[in-house]
């Protein structure tokens, strides 16, 4: 348990952890009124800006206030502790304040506590941006077909309303809405592409935005899905029905989902595919614009996702290929619909866990200010070696890029409801990448043509099987000119990649550093210390250090030193043309040269040629460390006549006199695209059960995880031990219908209060199976009743110059901290006042000055008090120094009422504080 003998809090701080919901209000470019934060303890137990509240163990809660708001947006805050995940706080109505119930997943002593949202710290200020202006790069060659070209079809558009759904865990129904763009004069069925908007505010009036659901009397809905009306009417001028669904009865209500809400976006999704499915056998039961369009081709579907849309999306493919549980899911009809890709646009992945048969192309905003780690990378890296390896995943990096202006109805100027740039800039120290003004930030409308652009790339190669627009997704450097002036850069893998070079593969590294995409120890992770930025590839997920995920570091004093990686046993780069490598170097560096050469498992040796490799445009902020993918012709290696179906090693020779370069993987590659099939693979799920401590005895329980699917696959499990913090971790062999994941959880029944616990575990995919809910376990609810507190005078009537005290009693240890507030109230008769106690202790308890003296109740924001007790003790006391004057006076007195944390307000018939101050003279 958290061991803060002191924390007091401010009248505006208490308030705000009062009353929380699941979205901030925010008045648009109005200063919160609740100036005052949590204040640290005077003993320094906790950081400024923390506190804890709760004077019974199920309201106890670790509270953070930021002195600034938080956006409602798409990737989680997250509360850590010495680098570890403690949980997702809730929160509250201010925009500031967000809490995390105490349950015994924290027991102990809380340490370097943190605040984190998309790979960004938000407790603290940043770093200040510096170094000089950034030029992009130059632009690549043109690729001969440009996806972004307007079609030869009108469009007509129109919108469907349906009766609202039920989804699992949520109490609220959520929206049945979409708006439809479609061709006039189209023959035949035609594909359907749906996109999916992601978290953002749901309702406003005004200048004024919540996350409420179901809006309030007064308030109107954000039009989210109407954001991407430009990328609708350009699919549909090729000849593609377009849908775009709501999300805002998910996005005001998946604040507490396990999963971020991503199982409940892929419901919704799939419910409007069923309807699609239902309107093509039926048309006459189809809305009016559903009717006006062609027939909807459901064997040719695109997912267009954006930000956890993006992650909702994913998940649905998954679910459309491996069904999930039925108590879980809220579709529960057939599938007949057939996704052949997706499009991710600055998407999360809480889970980690991407279906690797269905190829995708993600889109990563270089100035992404939400999902700032860019962690839709995982995306691509995480599907290597899981499945067969067929499906194209592809990244596009657009420099300049910020998370929100892909979606029209999120862009200044341009929504109908208030809206932001996410990328925050301070204007006395503009980031050199991503300020407005800045060489290499794009436009809302430059980036928004971008992102039409590459949507429209992916349709046509996943849809339409175009392979001339391949070599915009797949690293082969070429541009769209529609989207000119946006710099985009993209790399891949599947497709027709073999004979891979994976760090992660049992792999032997001479000359540079096998190193841990995620690791706290700066001397094992990949980028340690002093790197100014951060990697997509090396997104931490639900650990501080995961075994299996690995690159290669190269770093290098003097140029000729090789580095060489080994394959255990040979692989076979035989009818490959080139050998493709997924390589970074710091930000803005320049003309990085190495060799790259290639050994036969005989020992010939060819050096396949020279490259060059250039840092992208990156600053203190940004997620830059990203892999640009670079080929060599292997006609080297056959000339030299190399073996190319026994391929033993890789070398990579620098040629600059010093530099840094990481290797992410290498491939045999050639042109085209394979057929994809996926493959029958077992799916996992994990759930959640709630069980009762009990009075006596002891039981074991068994964290519920169901397997379904076909054959046999490898999943890592993690289990985390709520007394200790810390993780354990094995790899498991998972079989549909088995129980090969077995956590047993242990609970020991006893008639001590105390607080919940919970006994978690996380998985994740490794070969040969998908995960969908990869996060449960046991929470063991204590049903033991609360002890009675009481309040004792001790010395509650001094001399002026001694302490006012009082003990707070319980009637019976416990296994929690307890606690209670109190608030200074007016009392009968003079009271006491800033100037008739401690100075010192008026400052450690308020931040308040004596001067100008006033009365106690009357200090600003409000005297509080909180008492903790701690676990396993019975009480403990509340002190006032006073001080000594030579003014005669009368008697003074002091008052304290107990306050309800729930509603800031004093408590009916709860504990009082009350004291007598006497003249010394």
């Amino acid at each position: 348990m958290v061991r803060a003998r002191r924390i007091w809090v401010t009248a505006a701080a208490l308030l705000a952890v009062a009353g929380a919901s699941p979205g901030a209000a925010v008045a648009q470019g109005q200063p919160s009124s609740e100036s005052a934060a949590l204040t640290a303890a005077a003993d320094g137990k906790l950081p400024p800006g923390w506190g804890i509240t709760g004077g019974r163990s199920a309201s106890q809660q670790l509270v953070w206030r930021s002195d600034r708001p938080v956006p409602m947006g798409d990737a989680r805050v997250e509360f850590r502790s010495g680098g570890r995940l403690l949980g997702i706080p809730q929160p509250a109505k201010d925009g500031r304040t967000f809490r995390l119930p105490l349950d015994g997943q924290h027991a102990g002593e809380l340490r370097g506590l943190q605040v984190w949202s998309g790979g960004r710290r938000l407790d603290g200020r940043g770093a200040v941006p510096t170094g000089s202006a950034v030029q992009p790069p130059a632009p690549l060659p043109a690729n001969p077909v440009d996806p972004g070209k307007p079609g030869s079809y009108r469009t007509k558009t129109g919108e469907y309303s349906l009766k609202s759904v039920r989804l699992p865990g949520f109490s609220a129904p959520v929206e049945m809405r979409a708006v439809v763009v479609a061709p006039t004069g189209a023959r035949g069925p035609r594909p359907l592409a749906l996109f999916l908007h992601g978290r953002h505010f749901t309702c406003y009036k005004g200048q004024d935005i919540t996350g409420d659901w179901p809006c309030p009397a007064g308030t109107k809905a954000v039009p989210s899905h109407r954001g991407y009306l430009r990328d609708q009417k350009l699919l549909a001028s090729q000849g593609y029905v377009t849908v775009s669904i709501s999300a805002n009865g998910i996005n005001g209500q998946d604040w507490n989902a396990e999963d971020g809400g991503a199982q409940a976006r892929s419901s919704l999704v799939r419910l409007h595919l069923a309807q699609w499915a239902d309107w093509t056998a039926h048309p006459e039961t189809a809305p009016q614009i559903v009717q006006d369009a062609p027939r909807a081709d459901l064997s040719r579907v695109l997912l267009v996702g954006h930000s956890r849309g993006g992650e909702g999306v994913d998940r649905a493919a998954m679910d459309s290929l491996y069904p999930p549980p039925a108590a879980q899911d809220g579709y529960h009809g057939p599938v007949r619909w057939t996704i052949r890709g997706l499009v991710l646009i600055g998407p999360t992945v809480f889970g980690q866990n991407p279906v690797p048969d269905v190829p995708s192309v993600s889109i990563l905003p270089g100035c992404d200010g939400d999902v700032s780690d860019l962690q839709g990378e995982m995306y691509v890296d995480g599907t290597r070696g899981v499945s067969r390896g067929a499906a194209l995943h592809s990244a596009v990096y657009v420099i300049g890029a910020n998370h929100n202006f892909f979606n029209s109805e999120w862009t200044p100027g341009q929504a109908t409801a208030p809206a932001q740039d996410d990328f925050s800039d301070d204007p006395q120290h503009p980031d050199p990448v991503c300020a407005k003004r800045a060489a290499t930030r794009l436009t809302a409308d430059q980036q928004h043509r971008a992102g039409s652009t590459y949507i429209a790339a992916a349709a046509r190669l996943f849809l339409a099987g175009d392979d001339k627009v391949r070599p915009l997704l797949d690293g082969s450097g070429k541009r769209a000119p529609s989207a000119d002036p946006a710099r985009v850069l993209s790399h891949a893998v599947g497709g027709l990649r073999d004979a891979g070079f994976l760090p992660d593969g049992g792999v032997s590294v001479t000359g540079a550093k096998l190193c841990a995409a995620v690791d706290p120890a700066p001397a094992k992770a990949c980028l340690g210390q002093g790197a100014k930025g951060s990697s997509p590839h090396f997104v931490q997920w639900e650990t501080d250090r995961e075994p299996g995920r690995h690159a290669i570091a190269l770093h290098w004093t003097h140029a000729g030193t090789p580095a060489r990686v080994a394959v255990k046993d040979p692989v076979s780069m035989a009818g490959d043309k080139a050998l493709t490598l997924r390589l970074f170097v710091p930000p803005n560096s320049r003309g990085t040269r190495l060799d790259v050469s290639v050994t036969d498992a005989s020992g010939r040796k060819a050096v396949l040629g020279k490259v060059k490799a250039d840092g992208l445009p990156g600053s203190q902020s940004t997620a830059s460390y990203w892999a640009r993918e670079i080929r060599v012709p292997l006609t080297a290696a056959t000339r030299a006549g190399l073996d190319l179906h026994r391929i033993k090693s890789l070398e990579l020779t620098p040629r600059s006199g010093s530099g840094r370069a990481w290797l992410m993987d290498a491939w045999g590659w050639r042109p085209g695209l394979p057929a994809v099939q996926a493959a029958g693979l077992p799916r996992v799920d994990v759930g959640r059960m709630t069980v009762d401590e009990g009075d006596s005895g002891t039981r074991t329980y068994q964290v519920p995880v169901e397997v379904s699917g076909q054959g046999s696959g490898q999943v890592r499990v993690y289990v985390f031990d709520p007394a200790s913090g810390k993780v354990t971790n094995r790899l498991v062999t998972v079989r549909p219908g088995g129980h090969d994941i077995d956590v047993p959880v242990e609970v020991k029944g006893n008639k001590r209060y105390g607080q919940d616990v919970s006994y978690d575990i996380s998985v994740k995919a490794v070969r040969g199976a998908v995960v969908g809910s990869y996060r449960g376990g046991i929470t063991v609810h204590d049903d033991d009743p609360a002890p009675k507190m009481t309040v004792t005078p001790v010395a509650d009537k001094v001399t002026e110059g001694q302490g006012l005290k009082w003990r707070v009693s319980l009637s019976e240890a416990v296994d929690v901290d307890m606690s209670a507030f109190f608030l200074a109230v007016a009392p009968d008769g003079t009271e006491l006042s800033t100037k008739d106690v401690s100075a010192r202790w008026l400052r450690d308890t308020t931040g308040a000055s004596p001067d100008p003296e006033r009365p106690l109740s009357k200090v600003s924001g409000g005297l509080y008090l909180w008492e903790n007790i701690p676990a396993g003790k019975t009480s403990a006391d509340i002190t006032i120094p006073t001080v000594k004057d030579r003014v005669r006076e009368s008697s003074e007195s002091v008052r304290f009422q107990q306050i309800d944390e729930q509603t800031g307000k004093p408590k009916p018939g709860g504990l009082e504080l009350n004291g007598t101050v006497l003249d010394a003279s």
